[in-house]
């Protein structure tokens, strides 16, 4: 028996909130990390394991170009970064995918590489896109500096002072990478070789640990550069400094489709929350250690938002949103848990009425925060086997398929697509760099080449389809007749069985925000300071405020 499961109100259903509040683009685009994000959840993995880390090679010289090795050492494999790092002119320093040169480019390594698998590595890692990796390898990465504060940071430590805190905060790391591949992207492990793994098991765990150990490399080649610099006058980071420091990611228009792309794996994330939420909810107590942790969640959220800085109007007013927000949580949190029946429960319920979308998913993360023993076990029913869910039902009625459109895509049915503002963008995938792209329908070419990624329209073609067919007729009839529609009727069917597998709004509107769905999943992933530089580009970052991996129990370095 888990320790919380005495204080469920038994009485009580835990209810989850229903998709047609859930997956609607404003709210996903206010999503804030949780305790079941992946980083979270790998560190936490980690930390139980007892696992251990090391930096075996170190080979970077006064300039900071060579090579080394951070491993990851667990109770039954090892996991290795292996990291290049480059002298690279500030004149071929770009965040953009078409980029052919890096600051550093980094590999994680499945095991403990050899001498020759470096010099292999060496061969390609560094030319990214443009190489070969082999399936030893479970991603592939690169990163650029943040050129001011990387050079503020080398100057100070090298005079034997600390950086400007100040400088710290407005840029928040020293490097952000520019992409993380994995899943068989360029000859990397694909997803199904590593699925069965407990430790990997997770979405996006190997790509979390390569981040995590690029963190760490982050900090040591900066130290590396100050100690070359300036001698026995130079110092290394302070603990305080240090923790500041996360990784960034500059993230642009390829990331967005992805939700959309793995309905079963949304899904899957999605469901997971809200079960987390719900069963919070149905308790029917507040203890004071969850009370206590419920402060510190607030106090640290706070402390983020205070730090947290854009420029861009759509976040200003977000952020604005959120601090006015947090003050309305901490007048709340004065009276909790009260005398409710359902303590959580009820502060839920008020910030429903008494909060923004922004404010509401932060107080959804603040209450999942002290209640690792109830939920954190839902982390394992985040993956999904997608292959096996695509299998067209033919032997369906088309009543049924009729009956599945207008209960999960009423929202689409109601839309009037011939209006020029509700068909405004099409997504397509540029010829150069194999990557989504939008469109605007009235003035791009390419609309012939429109990616099926607005559900919505798919939907809407399909029900005028099947106006005039018989309900008791099979879609397997229908399907031989409208081949074009095999896409949205297994989408559809798919979404009947999976309830948050659809994004609830207009993908290819006037007014729609790729951010948002950027947003939802960065989320997940654990980003912090989400920054948008356009509606289409963004930066944020990642294990600010985490242990590194060298300071951890049993590490060490060479």
């Amino acid at each position: 028996m888990r320790k919380h499961e005495a204080q469920f109100d038994k009485t009580a259903k835990p209810e989850r909130r229903s998709p047609e509040c859930v997956m609607r683009l404003a709210r996903m685009g206010s999503a804030h990390p949780t305790r079941l994000s992946f980083l979270r959840v790998m560190l936490r993995r980690m930390k139980e394991e007892g696992w251990r880390f090391d930096r075996p090679v170190w080979e970077i010289d006064a300039k900071g170009v060579g090579r080394a090795v951070y491993r990851a050492i667990g109770p039954v494999r090892t996991y290795s970064l292996v990291a290049f790092a480059h002298d690279l002119p500030d004149e071929m320093r770009s965040d953009r995918v078409i980029a052919t040169a890096w600051d550093a480019t980094f590999t994680l390594f499945d095991g403990s590489p050899t001498a020759e698998d470096l010099d292999r590595l060496a061969q390609n890692v560094p030319l990214q896109e443009a190489g070969r990796i082999s399936e030893r390898e479970l991603s592939l990465s690169r990163a650029n500096r943040s050129v001011r504060l990387w050079a503020h940071v080398v100057d100070r430590l090298a005079q034997g002072r600390q950086p400007d805190p100040e400088e710290i905060e407005k840029v928040g790391y020293l490097m952000r990478t520019t992409a993380v591949y994995g899943s068989g992207k360029f000859g990397a492990a694909d997803r199904r070789q590593i699925a069965d793994r407990p430790e990997l098991a997770a979405p996006f765990q190997a790509e979390m640990l390569s981040v995590w150990l690029t963190r760490q490399f982050t900090v040591d080649i900066v130290e590396h550069l100050a100690a070359a610099k300036g001698g026995a006058s130079a110092v290394r980071l302070s603990p305080q400094i240090k923790g500041r420091l996360g990784v960034g990611n500059s993230t642009g228009l390829g990331m967005a489709p992805f939700l959309v792309r793995h309905p079963v794996l949304l899904n899957n994330w999605m469901a997971a929350r809200e079960e987390a939420l719900a069963r919070v909810r149905a308790l029917g107590a507040a203890s004071p250690e969850q009370v206590e942790a419920l402060h510190r969640a607030y106090e640290a959220a706070c402390e983020n938002a205070a730090l947290w800085r854009s420029e861009h109007p759509i976040q200003v007013r977000k952020l604005a949103d959120l601090r006015a927000d947090l003050e309305r949580i901490g007048d709340r949190l004065t009276t909790f848990p009260g005398d409710e029946a359902r303590p959580w429960d009820g502060l839920w319920r008020w910030g429903e009425d008494a909060l923004t979308l922004e404010g509401q998913e932060m107080l959804f993360a603040l209450l999942l925060e002290p209640h690792g023993e109830l939920i954190d076990d839902l982390a394992s029913c985040m993956a999904a086997d997608e292959e096996s869910a695509f299998a067209i039902d033919g032997a369906m009625s088309v009543g049924q398929l009729r009956s599945i459109l207008h209960k999960h895509y009423d929202w689409a049915l109601a839309t009037d697509f011939s209006r020029p503002e509700n068909a405004a963008r099409f997504w397509y995938v540029s010829e150069e760099k194999l990557e989504p792209r939008l469109g605007d329908r009235a003035t791009d070419a390419g609309v012939e080449r429109e990616q099926p990624l607005c559900a919505g329209l798919l939907a809407k073609n399909l029900d005028d389809a099947l106006s005039g067919w018989p309900d008791p007729e099979t879609v397997a009839a229908f399907l031989l007749r409208h081949p074009e529609h095999r896409f949205m009727v297994r989408r559809a069917q798919i979404v009947a069985q999976y309830p948050y597998a659809e994004v609830r709004d207009n993908l290819i509107a006037e007014d729609m925000l790729p951010i948002d769905l950027m947003r939802c999943k960065l989320a997940f992933f654990g980003a912090t300071h989400f920054d948008p530089r356009s509606d289409k580009w963004v930066r944020i970052s990642l294990f600010q405020g985490a242990p590194y991996p060298l300071d951890m129990q049993g590490s060490s370095s060479a």
